[in-house]
This record gives C-alpha cells, structure tokens and sequence, in this order.
C-alpha cells in the first residue's frame, strides 16, 4: 500500500530535514573527528526546542566506535569488503578514529620506500594517518563505505583499468559448471528420414584459494530415424588440469594436462608443469593479441574450432560472412576450423595464429618453461620425458633477443632470433631453429633447419595495418617434437610442414567510407598437397537521397585444401530500417549453385533479436529464421530452416553456467569456459538489474546474480541499473568495483534497501516523540530514515514483521516492530510505537 507520491526512488525532506543537511553539508570535508560543531537551533522550527539530538553531527564523520564491515575507496577506486574498526583515541575518550589494519594498508600497494615511513598506534594495529602528508580516511556509514584518499606517488603503478598486484582478488571458494549445447533436428524431404543431433562442451571445476581445478568435457549423440544405424554417443573428459597466478613473478603456474603454450616451437599436447611469464597480468596497452576467425556460411551452419581433437570454440551461425574474435588469447598453434552446412557439405580450413614479432620491453624478460610427458586423448602418456623453455628478453630500446630449447629422448631442438622495432617501417624478427631426432623407422639421424621470418607495420597516416605473420621454411629433416612423436611412436611422417607463411591487410578509406580487409596464408608439404587460403572483404557506409547508412559489402574466398578448390563470392546490401531494425539483400556464389535471399533483423531490446530470410536457388525456395535471448540463466538461441526439395530443421543453443560458493549460487550466461566471474549479492532482495559490460541480469529469488564478462587482471565495473530498479528498492551503493585474478570466482555485495516506503510517526512508551536528528536502521545496519520535528520520519525499507531500531546519543535507544501492511491503501503517516531496547533483549 504505497500512495503516489511514494514511487519516486528519492525521498522527500521536510523544511527541518533539509535545515539539518545544509548545516552538516556546511562542514568543511578536512574536519577532524575532535573538532565539534555547535548548532544554532534557535534558526529551526520545533514544537520542542529541548528534545532534540545533534550531537551525532556535531562532528564530521562521526562513527560510533566499534567494528564494522565496509566496502573500501581508494581514490575512487572501490576495493573489496574489509572488517574495519572505529576506536576511541586516548587523548579524546568521546571521539572515534578510523583503524587501517596492517593487512587493508599491504592491499592499498604502497611504495616499499612509503611503507617503510609508515607509523602505527593502538598496539602497531592502526595506521598513523600522519606517518605521511596528505593520507586521508573517512568512513560513511549510510554507503558502508570507507574512504581512503593517498597521494598517487605513494602507490605502486596503476592505470584506469589495471591495478598492481597488491590488489588483484583471488576470489572465494566455489564450484562452477559452464556449458554449451547445440541440438538439431533434420528431415529429409527425399526419403523423409530424420536425424537427430545433441553436441556440446564445456568445462567443470572448483576454486581453493589461488588453485583453479578444472575438468573440460564435450560431447556428441546423433541418431537418424528409418538408417538401420544404432544411435552414436560420445562424450569425452578432453583434460584434467589446474592452475593457479604467480603475482610476484609476473607468471602462471599449470599442472596436468595442457597443449604446449610456445612462441617459437609448434605446440603439442603433454602431462606435465608450466610456468610461463602471463601478458594478461601486464597493463592493458602492453598485452598480447586473441587469433580470430573468418569465413562464410552458405546456411544455418554449425562452426567447430579445434586442435587436435579438442573442441574450443562452437556456435551456430546465421548464412553469410561470420568472423569469430572471442577465442581465448591463450590459444596459440594451429587450428582446425570445421564450417558444417544443413545440406550435409563440410568447409574444412586451417588458421595460423601466429603472432606479430616477438619484441620485448627494454629490460624486461618474457619466459617460458614446460616439463613433462607427452599424452594422447585417452589421457595416456606416450613418448619420453622432455623439458623445454623460451625467453624474450629486451636489450635495447628496439632490440629483442629470444630463443629456446627443448629437448625429450632421442629429440633435441634450438632456437635464436632476434627482434627490431624499425620506428617507423615496422617491426621485424628472425629467427632459426635447428633439430635432431634419432628416428630408427626411417634409418637413423634426421637433422635440420627451420626459418622464419615475421613483420608488422602500422600506418596510421594511410588508416592501415599490415601484418606478414610468419614466413617459415622447413628442410626436408627438420622435424618438430609432434612430428618426431609421430615417427618414433606412430611410425607416421604425414603433414611435414615445408613452406608457410600468413599476411593480413586492413586498410581505411575514409573520405569514401570504405573498409577493405584481405588475408591470405599459404601451406605447403613435403608428403601432402598444399594448402591456401584467401579471404577479401570490401564494406562500404553511404546515403542515396533520403535513406542513410545503407551498408554495401563483398566477400570473397578460395579455400584450397588436400588438392581441392572451394570458391565462394557474397554481396550484400543493408538498409536501416527505423531504430533498430534493417532490411538486407544478399547474394552468394559458389561452384555449385548461386542463392539470392533477402532478410530482416530486428533488435527487439538489449536481451531479445531475431532474424528472418528467404531465398531462391537453382534447388528451389529456402526460408530461415534465428532468435537470440540473452536470458539471466543461460543465453538461448533457436532456429529453424528450409529448402524446398531438399530438407527442413530445427535447432535450439544453450549457453550458460552455473556457479555456487558459501555465499550463495546462481545460474547465469558465460563467456569463457571455467573463466573468471563476479558473484554479484544485494543481501536478499531479488529481481535487482545488475550489469557488467554486457547485457542486464537480475538477481535470482535469493538476491544472487554472477557476471562472467569480466576480464583476468582488469579492472571490471559491476552496476545495478537505477533506471529498471523496482520501486521497492532503494541502492545506496550502485557501483562496484574488481581486479580478479584469472579463474576467479569475486564476490561483491550491492547495499540494497528492499521495502515499502512511507511517511510515519514514532512514539515512544510515554506519548513523546524521539529527539529531532535521531537516526533509524534496519537489522542490517542500514540507514532508513531521519527523524524529524514531533516524530516524523520517512522510513523506507518497510518490511512486514521485521524491527527497526531508533538510535540517539551515540546507541540504540528504542525499537519499532513493523506490521503487516495492506498493499491495496496508500501508505501515509504510520503511527509506530517505539519499545525500549532494553525490553527486546529481556524478550
């Protein structure tokens, strides 16, 4: 029961309300805890003059001495929640000073030159806010917040995104499950067969302190009606491993079983250790680069990206160009990239992802080191011990020296090179590597060299980019690790690598409002046919007459692999088509068939978009659809096509996660498998849109809600949207903030006020009203209203058969039972009577 006047999320004040909070907010900031104001009460209309309390605002900041838990501020910057306590200074038996503890001030990241001027009081448990000029702490009860104000040059270096070490969060204990599902279901118009399919991956794992354990599985079940064929069902447990950050090495240790993460060498799958120097932990304009992946679907298409057996990266994407750019950063190698159509044809294709030049900053050393056995997919090891490590390391300003070894058995491999910043033509780097191998199968000793080269160059004045990504060529003996395995052990030498090299140019026209991208990577063989790859892409933005913003884009491939061409050309035409929709017309060319389709997408909100065609080809009409739900437990997409003569399908995606800790659980979307994530808790209150970087989610009936686009070592923001927040809710905090360390489950908590909110009236056991300026909190500690002249107070957070407390002179005075509320009245001046404290703890 909650009259209009009540819906706005700002209380309103009386005149004597907002008298009380000029006079406070006339209180310079740098007043001391010691330093009273004296009010004059004469300027304020009261019915009772004596009955009044100040006092807790006669000094700035005050806080009753005690112990509190608060959300911390550093410049700005929020922290994590810390157990904070207030004392009474000895010289000030009525005053109240903030302690910094010993273990908050080695999280702030000072300098080790500040920490060692540092001094302490209260038995070396406090810290001496004059140890150093300009220290700054003050607390704020109505936020549960402490504020910390420390000169920069004290602190250890830190940017708008990034925080040093001494900050990063290792998370809370918990369990995650992150999974995704792709189900089809497909008839054949022929011989009205219809088959079924069930794919997914996804990873499995739990947190202890700084270790991640994590489990990845995929799996696969089909089954076709009217075949004769049993139903075929795989899953598969693809790696068991676990890991853990290394701050103060800048690194990332791995246990069990893991793909060789190499810059030099080419990778393989093993059972063993690493520890390798984490790009991811340097600032964000220092790290690395993520691979992506581009092609074009000619329906429906189900895209699979692989190495060597394991899944990495599976979706479903509509017909037409699709580029892939969320792979992980830490995939580095070759990788195998299957484009499976509805009518059954397969595009198979390899992508590089080798990296621009291998340069390091002056001074600084990159590194990696790896150990162990190598191990097949049935987790079974299978090959000789070996140990291998890399480094990078900065000699100059512009100079890098890199190299490597490995070495296992019979196997033996090395690795220099070096690197050069050219300034303004570019990076460079070569290098070469030699190996030798005792290969009985194939006569003895295999010795050689392999070479590359790599250059990379910006030009910012042409709104270009060119990348020659790795020229690399193999003598005939040269063998890598996986093919020495293969020899010795599987008595194979197929796919010997001779040639390679990729080259990608983006280039801006922007007086003509052109984007061109091209791409081409070439693979040759000793002992297979050669592979190629081209890939160009034109897009174009203009106006014709009225309509704005018309997009006009071609595409253009030729997929060469095992000795066979696939051709494909796509052109299209998008028309913006009010806010948030647009009308398209497409047409795309291959060797076997040209189809012409026009489309509608509409973006319904930031959760809901769904896509319609239909088409024409020399094999009839077709006709398609897609909807994407970006859900708060899981992100859903389904669809469904048609080609006449042909088949019919449907298909439904799933993707999400679910993860639980002792502070609560929650199912929700998920980025990267066993990735990082925020527990968001607003104590309680369900349905509260909370944000990350992506779309809202809201709280689950438990008050819950997990992030998962959040970033590794980044500084990522969480939000409750004020905007949608229900009109029973209040925030006093809507803004946290997180340096989670990779894997990390992070927990923040939302002060959130769940209520009815309404004018009232408090009477205490006598007939009088409590003093003017006494302050109302919930069981929580939250502040929920002020009183005013004669007992008045705007109370929110009003739940049914729950107490709040009256507190004048520095402690709880009273309580107030709150009663059923009817729901269909208005709410307006609640008459409250106010027990004394003492008898609620007698009861």
């Amino acid at each position: 029961m909650k009259s209009n006047a009540n819906n706005s999320k700002t209380p309103s004040l009386s005149l004597l309300g907002m008298c009380v909070a000029l006079a406070i907010g006339s209180v310079p900031f740098q007043l001391q805890a010691s330093e009273e104001v004296q009010f004059n009460i004469d300027v304020l209309e009261l019915n009772d003059r004596k009955n009044i309390d100040l006092s807790q605002f006669s000094r700035g900041g005050f806080i009753m001495p005690g112990n509190y838990v608060m959300s911390v501020s550093l410049n700005a910057q929020v922290l994590p929640e810390e157990p904070v306590a207030f004392y009474a200074p000895e010289n000030d038996a009525k005053g109240s000073e903030v302690c910094i503890s010993p273990a908050l001030v080695e999280k702030l990241g000072f300098k080790s030159d500040a920490l060692a001027k540092l001094r302490w009081w209260h038995d070396e448990q406090c810290l001496d806010l004059t140890s150093l000029n300009g220290l700054e702490a003050k607390g704020d009860l109505a936020t549960s917040t402490l504020y910390l104000n420390v000169p920069q040059a004290y602190l250890e270096y830190s940017s708008p995104d990034w925080d040093p070490p001494s900050r990063w969060d290792e998370g809370i204990p918990g369990v995650l499950l992150d999974y995704n599902l792709n189900s089809q279901v497909q008839r054949t118009q022929q011989n009205s067969q219809q088959s079924y399919s069930l794919s997914g991956n996804g990873t499995t794992g739990a947190n202890l302190g700084a270790w991640r354990l994590r489990a990845d599985w995929q799996m696969n079940i089909n089954h076709q009606t009217g075949s004769g064929l049993s139903t075929q069902q795989d899953f598969d447990w693809s790696r068991y491993y676990a890991f853990r950050a290394l701050p103060n090495w800048g690194a990332r240790l791995s246990l069990g079983e893991d793909y060789l993460t190499t810059d030099i060498f080419d990778s393989f799958r093993y059972t063993g250790f690493s520890v390798s120097s984490d790009d991811s932990m340097l600032p964000p304009n220092l790290r690395g680069y993520a691979p992506e992946v581009t092609g074009i679907a000619k329906s429906n298409a189900k895209v699979v990206i692989s190495q060597m057996g394991r899944v990495l990266y599976e979706t479903r994407v509509a017909a037409g160009p699709f580029r892939i750019q969320d792979i992980n950063d830490s995939i580095n190698g070759q990788l195998d990239v299957r484009v499976e159509e509805q009518d059954g044809s397969v595009q198979e294709f390899k992508v590089d992802t080798a990296n621009i030049p291998y340069l390091t900053r002056p001074g600084t050393v990159r590194y990696k080191f790896a150990g162990g056995r190598p191990s097949d997919w049935n987790h079974h090891v299978n090959g000789p011990l070996f140990a291998t490590g890399e480094f990078s390391w900065g000699v100059s300003n512009g100079w890098s020296l890199y190299g490597g070894a490995l070495a296992g058995g019979d196997y033996k491999t090395l690795s220099m090179g070096v690197g050069r910043d050219l300034l303004a033509l570019g990076a460079l780097s070569f290098d070469s590597t030699q190996s030798r191998a005792e290969v009985p199968q194939q006569g003895g000793t295999k010795g050689g060299g392999s070479y590359r080269v790599s250059y990379s160059k910006s030009f910012d004045e042409y709104d270009s980019q060119i990348t020659f990504a790795g020229y690399r060529f193999s003598e005939q003996n040269f063998m890598t690790m996986s093919e020495y395995l293969d020899a010795r052990y599987g008595d194979s030498r197929l796919g010997k690598s001779r040639e390679m090299y990729t080259i990608t140019l983006n280039k801006q026209f922007r007086d003509l409002g052109l984007s061109a991208y091209l791409n081409y990577s070439h693979q040759t063989y000793w002992d297979q046919p050669v592979n190629e790859r081209y890939n160009l892409a034109l897009s174009r933005y203009f106006d014709m007459g009225p309509m704005k913003n018309i997009s006009a884009s071609i595409t253009a491939f030729r997929n060469k692999y095992q000795g066979a061409n696939d051709d494909g050309l796509y052109l299209s035409f998008t028309l913006p088509w009010g806010v948030n929709a647009n009308v398209s017309y497409s047409s795309a060319w291959n060797r076997n068939e040209n189809t012409q389709r026009v489309g509608y997408y509409e973006r319904l909100d930031e959760h809901n978009n769904y896509q319609l065609s239909t088409g024409l080809s020399r094999r009839g009409g077709s006709a398609s659809g897609f909807y994407n739900h970006e859900g708060d437990n899981a992100r859903i997409g389904a669809n469904a096509s048609y080609q006449g003569g042909s088949y019919s399908s449907m298909g439904l995606s799933l993707q999400g996660g679910m993860t639980a800790t002792a502070k609560g659980a929650a199912l929700h979307r998920n980025s990267i498998y066993g990735g990082t994530r925020l527990l968001l808790d607003t104590e309680g209150v369900a349905d509260v849109p909370v944000r990350g970087f992506g779309a809202t989610t809201r709280t689950n009936r438990f008050g819950k809600a997990v992030v998962a686009d959040v970033s590794s070592y980044y500084r990522s923001k969480a939000s409750i949207d004020l905007n949608t927040l229900p009109d029973n809710a209040d925030a006093t905090q809507s803004v946290v903030q997180a340096t989670l360390t990779e894997g990390a489950i992070g927990y923040r908590r939302f002060n959130v006020i769940s209520g009815q909110k309404a004018m009232a009236v408090i009477r205490l056991a006598d007939g009088s009203a409590p003093p003017f300026g006494a302050l109302v909190y919930n069981s929580r500690r939250q502040q929920t209203g002020l009183v005013n002249d004669d007992g008045s107070v705007y109370l929110s957070g009003i739940q049914p058969d729950t107490e709040m407390t009256v507190n004048w002179d520095g402690k709880a005075q009273c309580r107030i039972l709150l009663p059923k509320i009817r729901t269909d009245i208005a709410l307006s001046n609640l008459l409250l009577p106010c027990r004394e404290h003492t008898e609620a703890r007698a009861e």
